[in-house]
């Protein structure tokens, strides 16, 4: 593994798990590393928390399920007081998905499935080791104290149950692009959409297979729309958005239904943001409008810069807000961006699209 060249900083690491096995073989493994560096151990979030302010580490790899305090709490706790770089580490199980959603949107910056003790232990940890130097250089803005409770929509704000039709030659289609960081930029960006916004709508976040389904529900419980993890034959609606799920290419066949395929991974990644606008822009045109939030890579330039040709509307989330402005950034270099906007405009910059 290399790092880029422009970066040769040893990553100083906090590894927070209550086994001792997991502690002792992730440190082992870490420790042999030339790009890491691991200050410290603790067996839970409340161990980790006093070491925190000691060791002040670049970043924290953090269990999910621990005695004491638990991880989701821990990160809370880290994302309001000693806000930095967090990988979590979760199991597969359904409930392991919807917690690590939770950390993705309180501010951890990735995730790995937590090894069990038939996996092949390096290859995980190797690609632990990759995930921990990109998030190292992942730019971390503290967490609200207030953070709100979340509540379930099922209703617009006029009362009436959330509603979806078919889409009309004037509506629009929405197609938002997210990698690293995405989680918690979406939970921005889809709960101010409106419940009248004429036009059919789409994520593709970056995300391995078995977790795009509760971050779906979650961010149907927080939206105005309809949020549904895209299944084959789903049609475009207005009303809905649809998001691809993870370890799949979502793309359209000729009536514009779903369709999803296991194709090679385009840009290192599966789904692509990319793979999708080129199947889908070329049917819409001008009546696309692409949004193209944080993330590493640039998986989305492609895909904005058609949607751009064709004269429809983009808009890239701004550095200042981006937890790595790389996706952003090359549709930007592309000249593909229409608008530049902080993530907190993004949703408004989508509805003014729709009204042009």
């Amino acid at each position: 593994m290399r790092l880029p060249q422009n970066d040769s900083s040893v990553v100083r690491v906090l590894v927070v798990d209550d086994s001792a096995f997991m502690r002792f073989t992730i440190s082992k493994y870490f420790s042999e590393s030339p790009f890491l560096q691991v200050v410290g151990t603790a067996r839970d979030g409340q161990e980790a928390l006093e070491l925190i302010p000691k060791l002040n580490p670049d970043v924290v790899t953090l269990d999910v399920e621990m005695p004491r305090l638990d991880g989701l709490s821990t990160l809370r706790e880290i994302m309001t007081h000693y806000p930095r770089p967090v990988v979590m580490l979760s199991s597969l199980t359904k409930e392991g998905a919807v917690e690590t959603i939770q950390a993705l949107t309180l501010g951890a910056v990735d995730f790995i499935a937590k090894p069990d003790l038939k996996a092949n232990m390096g290859s995980i940890l190797q690609e632990v080791v990759s995930k921990i130097i990109r998030a190292s250089k992942a730019k971390v803005t503290a967490l609200s104290r207030r953070v709100p409770v979340e509540t379930k929509i099922t209703a617009n704000r006029d009362g009436k149950k959330k509603q979806i039709r078919p889409m009309l030659n004037n509506d629009r289609l929405v197609i938002i692009g997210s990698s690293t960081g995405g989680p918690r930029a979406l939970n921005t960006v889809i709960p101010l959409l409106p419940a009248d916004l004429q036009a059919a709508v789409m994520i593709i976040q970056h995300m391995p297979a078995g977790f795009t389904r509760s971050l779906a529900e979650r961010l149907d419980n927080t939206s105005q729309l309809v949020v549904k993890e895209a299944e084959p034959g789903d049609a475009l609606m207005v009303g809905r958005i649809l998001l691809a799920p993870g370890g799949f290419h979502m793309v359209f066949d000729k009536e514009g239904r779903v369709a999803l395929n296991q194709n090679a991974p385009v840009h290192g990644v599966r789904p692509s943001v990319d793979v999708t606008m080129l199947s889908i822009v070329p049917q819409f045109g001008k009546r696309t409008i692409g949004a193209v939030l944080t993330g590493m890579g640039n998986d989305g330039a492609s895909g904005a810069s058609l949607i751009h040709g064709l004269g429809g509307w983009v808009i890239a989330e701004s550095e200042e807000t981006s937890i790595v402005w790389g996706m952003p950034r090359s549709v930007v270099e592309a000249g593909a961006a229409n608008e530049v906007l902080p993530l907190e405009q993004v949703a408004n910059g989508i509805v003014q699209a729709t009204r042009r």
